[in-house]
C-alpha cells in the first residue's frame, strides 16, 4: 500500500512538473542517438516515463514505421559476399531449429495463456536474432506497443544472463571452440550478446557463432512473408511486409555499388540508433495494467523457451 501511494505520488508531481513534457520527450529522443545509450537503456526510460504518467500519445503514431525503416536502413550493412558463404553451410539445421523453436513457442504460448502476438514475437527473437526480429515482425502483426515491449524485455534480461552464463557453461562442460560457436548462435537470441559470448570463448568461437547468427538473421526475411501469409486481415488481405522488400534491395544496393561504403555506414549507424528511439518510444506507451495482464506470463514463456532452445541444440551438437 505504501508502495502504491508512493508510485501515484511520484506520477503527480511529474506531470505537475513535465506539464505537456514535449520538450523531454525531444532531449531522450536525441539522447538515443548518443552511443552509450543501449536498446535495453532506451526501453527501461521509456518505461520509467510511462510509470511516472508522461505518455506521449500523439508521437506513438511514428513508432510503426521507425521500426520499419530502422530495418531498411541496417540492410546497408550486411555483406552479401558473407550472407553467400554463410548460407552454403548449415542450410538444413538452421531450417529445422527455426521452424522447431517458433513450433514450440506457440506451442508454449498456448499452454501458459499468452497472447498471441507476444507468443509469436518472443518465438520470433528466439529463433532468429532477438530485438532486430521482433522489430521486423511487430509492424506485420500489427501487435500493440505493450505486447512488442514485453517480447523485448524478456529477450533483453535473458541476453544479459546469456552473456555471463553461457562462457561459464561452455568450459564447465569441455565445449570445443566449434560447438561453442554453433550453440551460442542458435541460443543466444542478439547478434551482440552472441558476438560478446563468443568473444570470452575464444578466436575461432567469436568466427563460427558470428557467421551462424549472419545465416539466421537473414530468416528474418521468410519468416515475415510467411507470418504475412498466415496473419491475413479481413477476406483475403494479406498485410505484406513491404518494407522487408526494400531491406533486401538495401543489401543489393550496398553490394552493388561498395564504393559507397562509407554512406553504407552512416545509414547502418542512423538504422541502429533508429531502433534505440522506436523502443523508447514502446516503453513509454505501457500501461501498470497490461504489466500486470502480460508480464509475468511474458517471462514465464520467454524463460522456458529458451531453456528448451539451449538445451536441445547444445544434445544435438554434442
Amino acid at each position: 500500500m505504501i508502495i502504491a501511494n508512493a508510485i501515484i505520488s511520484v506520477r503527480n508531481k511529474g506531470k505537475e512538473f513535465f506539464g505537456n513534457h514535449e520538450r523531454l520527450y525531444a532531449i531522450v529522443i536525441g539522447c538515443c542517438f548518443l552511443p552509450f545509450i543501449s536498446p535495453a537503456i532506451a526501453l527501461f526510460a521509456g518505461l520509467l516515463f510511462s510509470l511516472l504518467g508522461m505518455r506521449h500519445r500523439n508521437i506513438h503514431q511514428y513508432t510503426s514505421r521507425i521500426l520499419q525503416w530502422s530495418i531498411v536502413l541496417m540492410g546497408f550493412g550486411m555483406s552479401l559476399e558473407e550472407v553467400i558463404t554463410a548460407s552454403k553451410s548449415g542450410f538444413v539445421e538452421t531450417i529445422i531449429s527455426v521452424t522447431g523453436v517458433m513450433m514450440t513457442g506457440i506451442f508454449l504460448g498456448k499452454l501458459f495463456r499468452v497472447e498471441k502476438n507476444i507468443s509469436l514475437l518472443i518465438s520470433t527473437g528466439t529463433a532468429i536474432c532477438g530485438g532486430s526480429a521482433i522489430a521486423a515482425v511487430a509492424p506485420i502483426l500489427k501487435s500493440e506497443n505493450y505486447q512488442n515491449s514485453f517480447a523485448l524485455m524478456v529477450v533483453f534480461v535473458l541476453n544479459a544472463v546469456a552473456l555471463f552464463i553461457f562462457p561459464a557453461i561452455g568450459h564447465t562442460l569441455g565445449l570445443s571452440q566449434e560447438t561453442f560457436g554453433n550453440w551460442a548462435a542458435i541460443a543466444i537470441h542478439d547478434t551482440s550478446s552472441v558476438v560478446g559470448a563468443g568473444a570470452a570463448y575464444g578466436e575461432k568461437a567469436l568466427q563460427i557463432a558470428t557467421t551462424v547468427k549472419l545465416i539466421r538473421a537473414l530468416w528474418i526475411i521468410p519468416l515475415s512473408i510467411v507470418i504475412a501469409l498466415v496473419n491475413k486481415s479481413g477476406k483475403g488481405a494479406i498485410n505484406f511486409p513491404w518494407f522487408i522488400l526494400f531491406f533486401v534491395g538495401a543489401i543489393l544496393f550496398a553490394n552493388i555499388f561498395p564504393e559507397l561504403q562509407k554512406s553504407y555506414a552512416h545509414f547502418y549507424w542512423l538504422g541502429r540508433r533508429g531502433m534505440v528511439v522506436a523502443l523508447f518510444l514502446i516503453g513509454s506507451n505501457i500501461t501498470i495494467g497490461q504489466i500486470k495482464q502480460s508480464g509475468a506470463k511474458s517471462f514465464a514463456l520467454g524463460i522456458s523457451l529458451w531453456v528448451i532452445t539451449a538445451t536441445a541444440s547444445l544434445v544435438l551438437l554434442k
